[in-house]
């Protein structure tokens, strides 16, 4: 059965993200973890040095947590009503990033899903500072869902790359479960800064030809282009429902996260966006 984190601070976002995993999956056995962290807003000495409990603040913390959970899962329920599908609750006292990363492990997940919207509504920031942490930390892939996106069938999946990482079958385990349950095409693009691939880029293709295997996919090719005005392009002219990347730090979208925010503006993600871990640690 696959396990889902859903992180949610109880805003219609975080409902929405939990909304479109119940669509993606609905045809797979799946127990999804509703996962809502909190902290005190003040610290008193009190409340550091001792149980929180001893002072009542820890326990109207947990009582708000736990009810909030309980009325989402009470809605997802009614809404979806699939018997595919176990909702289980969790609420802590930790630091949202740390307590996701934590159940990653716990549970052995297969995929958090989460709201992209940023606490700064800023559109040049095209990830919240949650989901980019969790992407960068998570040993699973985390597909962000932006908000108010309405949800599709994956028909068309985006898979741009520089072709640097060395494929396995252990990066693409979470995007072919999706490809297959939905008769996705995938989409490979590559963005050439006019040179040739070397030898190992060429390799690297031909080991993701050889993984893809019998899936409908196509290669693409656009040369000279910034690669982010090669994915917004390839979005304004194809039909795409998902995009997905592998996060490796020698590629685009480690330096994407990293670069001044003035260099992202235009990278405006409108569907959900999936990354993948890099296994090998290359």
């Amino acid at each position: 059965m696959k396990k889902i984190i859903i992180p949610t601070d109880f805003s219609e976002n975080a409902y929405h993200a939990f909304s479109y995993a119940a669509q993606l999956f609905k045809d797979e056995p799946c127990t999804f973890y509703l996962m809502h962290t909190f902290t005190p807003s003040v610290y008193q000495t009190e409340y550091v040095l001792h149980s929180p409990g001893q002072i009542g603040l820890g326990d109207f913390y947990q009582l708000d947590s736990d009810e909030h959970l309980a009325e989402m899962k009470k809605r997802a329920e009614a809404q979806f009503n699939n018997p595919k599908h176990t909702l289980v609750t969790h609420s802590a006292f930790n630091v949202l990033v740390d307590e996701i990363l934590d159940m990653v492990e716990k549970e052995d997940a297969d995929l958090v899903i989460m709201g992209t919207q940023g606490a700064t509504g800023a559109k040049e920031i095209f990830l919240g500072t949650h989901t980019v942490h969790v992407i960068k930390k998570a040993k699973c892939p985390v597909i962000a869902v932006p908000s108010g996106y309405n949800y599709q069938v994956p028909k068309e999946i985006l898979f741009p790359t520089d072709y640097e990482v060395s494929y396995s079958m252990d990066h693409f385990a979470a995007l072919f479960n999706i490809a297959d349950l939905h008769s996705s095409q995938l989409e490979v693009l590559h963005i050439a800064t006019g040179l040739e691939l070397t030898s190992k880029q060429q390799t690297n293709k031909e080991t993701l030809k050889s993984l893809i295997g019998s899936r409908t996919s196509r290669f693409h090719n656009v040369a000279n282009e910034e690669i982010i005005e090669g994915i917004n392009h390839f979005q304004r002219t194809e039909e795409v429902q998902m995009l997905t990347m592998i996060q490796n730090k020698h590629t685009f979208l480690e330096r994407l996260f990293i670069e001044p925010v003035i260099k992202k503006i235009g990278f405006h993600v409108t569907i959900p966006f999936m990354v993948i871990p890099d296994v090998t640690n290359t």
